[in-house]
């Protein structure tokens, strides 16, 4: 069925194709492969008459063309989508929006596809085993594991910590949804036992660049909870130190802790696990960069999960276990604390989305001492590169020279700016 609507438009409109939304001058079946595409995923819009420039062309019998429409993709597409069919633009275009459907995989001629950008290819076997779990509102951690002589030391250490748990049994596990007498381990006990064949963390330590590496250190097939350890040691080894007070001694953290531990968690438990690829954690002198296999889960967008206003759990089973241990928040906080614990600092961390991919920068804390906007401008400008006198910098500052010597001095002053020498030999390098 669809609705018919008249809609006066404004002729030409500023439109382009994304991954939600395609353009088809004409009618022809390849835009069944689309429908199926939004289907199996985040839903989108086709609009027929409106050629790939985002210009109307014109459709010479609109309803006709919507019956069309109606007849394809009843008759191809299995199971039945959610659309709906509108008239546009004073009865000249057609859209079509596609929801996403809850009984995956939407299929064209035995196919399910998926959209690639502004294209929509066939979608290949893993996520097609993806979409058949969606369909039936499995996850894959909750699938039953390969091994099943497995041992929990590390998960029963951690809840007598952490809990104060008397008693880890058997039952145990059940409570956490972890076994189940017909199926035994499913993938989520795989992940958190003490040996198993799950991917885990590789971390790097680079020196003066990526061809310069101090330190490599790998944590695979072991639990989640030993490795989200030993990397947090790592990290202590090279952005903590202790400077002694007069008789004291404090603790200084290059990268806030907190922030780091938030990333590391949300990596586990957050990450695509049917995915035969280790989280990346690579280390330098100014800032951590941690990047997740699995890109954002289904029904969640990029904005939704930077702003933290919604939560969709991958793994849901995993985050109970990190939640119950008060490693993380479960209510998908995470990115808003990272945040909040860089809120006095001059640097921000930074988090890029990907299909495939979640990337997270934690910078060197640096505190902010109230730059002006000039100030912040020839900061960035230093941070940047590896300039350090005033006939290097300028060409790069959106100022005069003299007006950036002033800026370079005043920073100086502020302590941010440690300046060397004098004369045209004067060097400026951030503290």
């Amino acid at each position: 069925m669809y609705n018919i609507s008249s809609r006066i438009g404004k002729g030409k409109k500023c439109m382009r194709e994304t991954r939600t939304t395609e353009f088809k001058e004409t009618i022809t079946n390849t835009f069944l492969k689309t429908v199926s595409a939004f289907s199996n995923y985040d839903g989108g819009e086709i609009f027929f008459g409106v050629d790939d420039n985002g210009n109307i062309k014109d459709l010479p019998d609109v309803k006709q063309a919507c019956l069309d429409i109606e007849n394809k993709i009843n008759d191809s597409i299995t199971p039945q989508p959610d659309y709906t069919l509108e008239l546009q633009n004073n009865d000249r275009t057609i859209k079509l929006t596609v929801k996403s459907g809850l009984q995956k995989p939407y299929l064209y001629k035995s196919k399910a596809y998926k959209r690639n950008n502004t294209a929509t290819i066939e979608a290949d076997t893993l996520e097609l085993s993806r979409l058949i779990l969606e369909g039936k509102n499995i996850r894959f951690e909750e699938l039953p594991c390969e091994e099943q002589e497995l041992t929990f030391d590390m998960l029963c250490q951690k809840l007598k910590e952490c809990i104060q748990i008397e008693t880890f049994n058997q039952d145990t596990l059940k409570t956490l949804n972890l076994y189940n007498s017909t199926a035994g381990y499913n993938n989520a006990a795989g992940i958190l036992a003490d040996k198993n064949h799950f991917p885990g963390i590789d971390m790097v330590r680079f020196g003066e660049s990526i061809s310069v590496i101090h330190k490599r250190a790998t944590f695979d097939h072991i639990s989640i909870l030993a490795a989200y350890e030993k990397v947090s040691e790592v990290f202590k080894d090279y952005y903590q130190y202790e400077e002694i007070q007069g008789t004291e001694r404090e603790k200084v953290e290059k990268i806030p802790e907190a922030a780091f531990r938030e990333a590391i968690a949300n990596a586990l438990i957050h990450r695509a696990w049917d995915v035969e690829s280790q989280i990346k954690v690579s280390m330098f002198d100014d800032r951590i960069e941690i990047i997740s296999p699995g890109g954002l889960p289904s029904g969640i967008t990029e904005d939704e999960y930077l702003s933290g206003k919604l939560s969709v759990l991958r793994n849901r089973n995993l985050a109970n276990v990190f939640y119950r241990l008060g490693f993380v928040e479960i209510f998908g906080t995470g990115i808003t604390r990272i945040k909040q614990l860089y809120e006095g600092g001059l640097k921000k961390p930074d988090f890029e989305v990907s299909e495939n991919t979640i990337k997270i920068v934690l910078p060197v804390f640096e505190k902010n001492l109230n730059l002006t906007e000039d100030e912040r401008k020839i900061y960035k400008i230093l941070s940047k590169t590896m300039l350090k006198s005033i006939s290097e910098i300028a060409p790069y500052a959106p100022f005069g020279k003299s007006k950036t010597t002033q800026l370079l001095k005043e920073m100086g002053e502020k302590g941010v700016v440690k300046i060397e020498g004098r004369g045209k030999g004067t060097k400026y390098v951030i503290k």
